[in-house]
Order: structure tokens, then sequence, then C-alpha cells
């Protein structure tokens, strides 16, 4: 990263406004967090301006760059909030495109109100700055044929005449849906909203490559940063609470022997 007052893999217990600012333009490759939203994510009593949050990162993340963003909405006096689709829409006015919608479905479901079904989902919307500069989409859905055969060119025509057909190669695998399942069992990290670090790792694989930069405004125990590291990307992470701050230096410290100890350190 070019500016001196951001280090590449930290982690800074500050607001991230205060950390974006201090980034040049067009510099990150890729976020990806899921932010404290309506009363499902409480957050040590901290509140975020989001819309300046959103007008940063469009500054900093390069041409092509994703974010991927995660979250749901409490349900409040018999009505979802909306919150997520308010974000998405704030988003797109920013300038970013709207990728992909895509599902996280958790294998558990939360006890929630008798009058709806089981809450059991959230949203991971993919943004990008312009066209998706990396594309790894994971292929590890079985079809159902493989080989060579013949298939049809394309759909109907707009006359609704058939396509000719052609010889083709169909691959063993295909590339996933985009609906995610992961597990959301208890974990021994203190921290409310621990998002899989499946989740986080499939992501990074997706919509960045070695060497490049992901960063996570809302770091709180580490994920991102830990997926990250293992997959051979860079990091940067802000964190508001110390307590979740140092939640993350632990747990990073823990995860290689590359890690410094000063993971987490304070705004300079």
């Amino acid at each position: 990263m070019k500016s001196a007052t951001v280090e590449l893999n930290r982690i800074y217990n500050e607001d991230c406004i205060e950390t974006l600012k201090r980034m040049d333009d067009s510099v990150l490759d890729m976020t990806i967090t899921s932010p404290p939203y309506d009363n499902l994510r409480t957050y040590n009593d901290f509140s975020f301006d989001l819309e300046s949050i959103i007008t940063e990162l469009y500054r900093a993340t390069k041409e092509g760059g994703v974010i991927v963003w995660v979250v749901g909405d409490a349900t409040i006096k018999g009505s979802e909030t909306g919150t997520s689709f308010k974000q998405a829409l704030l988003f797109m006015e920013k300038g970013f495109n709207l990728h992909d919608t895509m599902i996280y479905e958790k294998s558990q479901s939360p006890f929630g109100s008798n009058l709806c079904y089981l809450q059991s989902f959230e949203y991971m919307f993919v943004f990008s700055k312009g066209r998706p500069k990396t594309l790894n989409l994971i292929r590890d859905r079985k079809n159902k044929r493989s080989g060579v055969e013949s298939v049809a060119a394309g759909g109907l025509s707009v006359d609704g005449i058939k396509q000719k057909r052609i010889r083709k190669e169909l691959k063993e695998y295909g590339r996933r849906k985009n609906i995610w399942k992961y597990g959301v069992g208890g974990s021994k990290i203190d921290h409310p909203a621990i998002f899989p670090e499946q989740l986080a790792k499939d992501h990074i694989l997706s919509w960045s490559n070695d060497g490049d930069i992901i960063y996570d405004p809302f770091m709180g125990s580490g994920t991102t940063a830990k997926m990250a590291m293992l997959n051979n990307r860079n990091y940067v992470g802000s964190e508001i609470s110390k307590e979740y701050c140092d939640v993350a230096h632990q747990r990073l410290s823990l995860t290689s022997e590359i890690v410094e100890t000063d993971s987490c350190i304070g705004a300079s």
C-alpha cells in the first residue's frame, strides 16, 4: 500500500472511517465484512456513519475491486427493518454495481417469531467498482453429465426457432450456485457475531489473487485477517473496540509463526 500511515497486515484500533481517510485512492482489491446492523449486532454501544464509510470505500477501492457485505435484518414490532436493502441501495447510489445478491444459508436456525418461517439466512451482497477484475469462481458442484456431448448452441431465438446443436465438452464440476451453506456452531471466541472462516475464505479465493490487499472495516475477532493470511493475501483491518481488537490479536498470534506480536496496533 502506498500510504505510509496505513501499513499492510495490521489491524487499527480505531473507527474505520479514520483508517479509510488515510488510504490513497484505488488501493484495495477487496473488502469483506459483516457490519453491525439493527439489534442483531450489538457492538459495545459504538455507532457508525455508513454513508461516509461507503463513500470512502468507493474512493479507496481499485477499479474492478469487490466488496462483500454480509448483512441481515431484525424484526421489530412484527416488521423486518429492510436495513439490508437500504444499505444495498446506498452502495449503488455511491457508484458501486450490485454484481451479485448471494445468500448465506445457516445450517442451524435461531428461535424466532412463531408467526413466520424460521429465519435461516443472511444476504451476501457482492458489489463491484465497475466490472470485477478477478473472477476465480469456485467449481465444486458436480454436474449430472460430463464428457463431450451434443448440446444446443443457445436458447430459443426470438422467433421461437431452436438453435443448432454443437459438440461441447461438459466438465465434471460446474460453478457453484449463489446460495452457500455453512454451520454456525458455537465458538470459544469472545465476539457476538463471527462469520464462518470458510465463508471468508471462499469469497477471498473467488474475488482476489495472491498478494492482493483485503480490507475489513469491522474486523471484530479477526476472521478476515486470518483467512487472508492463510491464503497468501495481505490484509488491513479496522476495529473500534479495543476488546475485540485484543481478541483478534490473540487469534492471529496463534494462527501462524509469521504473525507479528504487534498485529493489532493503535492509530498513529
